[in-house]
């Protein structure tokens, strides 16, 4: 089958690899019908060092079980399933308190023998905690925005949930991207009053206004943190959702969120240390959370909203493309020609 694999910084390449086999007797083989790249492909993509044997990617995507192990209950051959971003057990106690991505037994794609989405198929450890059967055929026009609900929605939704939005919260989202869009149209589900979109992509800023931003800031910096200042009365907001990872963002969900308020952090942070002392966070009395989105937990409750058209998140996807041109499809996201590449295998 083919695969993408990626060789170092810049160079990706779908070649043919051994196509995926049971296991364990809790496998299954899934059918990529589509899956897609990911903003946090970018980090390797930019820094990954020379890897002769390569890497493989993707850790999104939706398809058709093939066949399963001997002890998989819950889906069969023939059933269309999402499968986050960690695969999981759906059984210990971390993922019974809606943890999956520290589940005890589960882990991530493209690691320690299980390898990526971005490919013809996928062998799926733990198929019973990890998969969720769907009753939409493969041709669906929900596809596209049941694919987001392998990563991007539901982390956009976890740093909602994380930072306490709710009605009436005032809320700064920073980061144009996808899991950006994600937190806007989340942070409107959860109920809040008011939320401020810091990015400067036109198109992007335009459907964050379609998800439920109130208010867009083009600046950054210290100029983007004196204008939600002064569009929130001089004292930002109470939650701050970060969806980018790099310093500058942390600094400016720091410099917009108000006393007494939440930094929600789901953009995977390129920095080892950040600023958490006397005058950043506990002064004014700051809480910071976020992490990886245990996506398994949030997919049965946004599913429905989905399957009944009352949300659209398949809108962050604005270029589709066949596996064989998934190589252009990094340059394109690298280069802002592309919000979020979708890949039909």
């Amino acid at each position: 089958m083919r695969a993408t694999y990626m060789y170092g910084a810049g160079d990706v390449r779908v070649i043919d690899v051994p196509d995926p086999v049971i296991q364990q007797p809790t496998d299954a083989l899934v059918r990529v019908v589509r899956s897609c790249i990911c903003g946090s492909d970018l980090h390797p993509y930019h820094n990954l060092p020379a890897t002769p044997e390569g890497k493989s990617m993707g850790h999104e995507f939706v398809g058709v079980v093939e066949d399963v192990g001997g002890e998989v209950t819950t889906v069969r051959a023939g059933d269309f399933v999402i499968a986050p971003f960690a695969w999981s057990d759906g059984t210990c106690d971390f993922c019974r308190e809606g943890l999956q991505t520290s589940c005890r037994h589960g882990g991530f794609w493209n690691a320690n023998g299980v390898y990526g989405g971005q490919a013809e198929a996928v062998r799926v450890p733990l198929a019973d905690g990890t998969l969720v059967k769907v009753p939409v055929g493969e041709d669906s026009a929900l596809v596209p925005s049941l694919l987001t609900l392998s990563d991007v929605y539901g982390t956009g939704y976890h740093a909602a949930f994380k930072g306490g939005v709710s009605a009436g919260t005032s809320v700064t989202v920073i980061g144009d991207g996808a899991v950006g869009l994600m937190a806007v149209l989340s942070a409107r589900q959860l109920g809040a009053e008011r939320i401020i979109l810091m990015g400067r992509h036109k198109v992007r800023t335009d459907l964050g206004l379609e998800f439920g931003a109130t208010d867009v800031v083009a600046e950054r910096g210290e100029e983007g943190i004196a204008k939600v200042r002064e569009l929130t009365g001089g004292d930002g907001t109470h939650v701050v959702l970060e969806a980018v990872g790099h310093m500058p963002a942390y600094e400016q969900a720091i410099g917009v969120v108000r006393a007494g308020g939440v930094i929600s952090r789901v953009g995977v942070p390129q920095y080892l240390d950040a600023p958490v002392g006397f005058p950043s966070l506990f002064g004014p009395n700051i809480t910071l959370t976020g992490g990886p989105a245990p996506a398994r937990a949030y997919i049965e409750p946004l599913l429905p909203g989905v399957l009944e058209g009352k949300v659209d998140p398949g809108k962050v996807f604005d270029r589709t493309i066949d596996l064989t041109d998934v190589p252009d499809g990094y340059r394109a996201m690298d280069d802002r020609k592309a919000l979020k590449v979708l890949v039909r295998s």
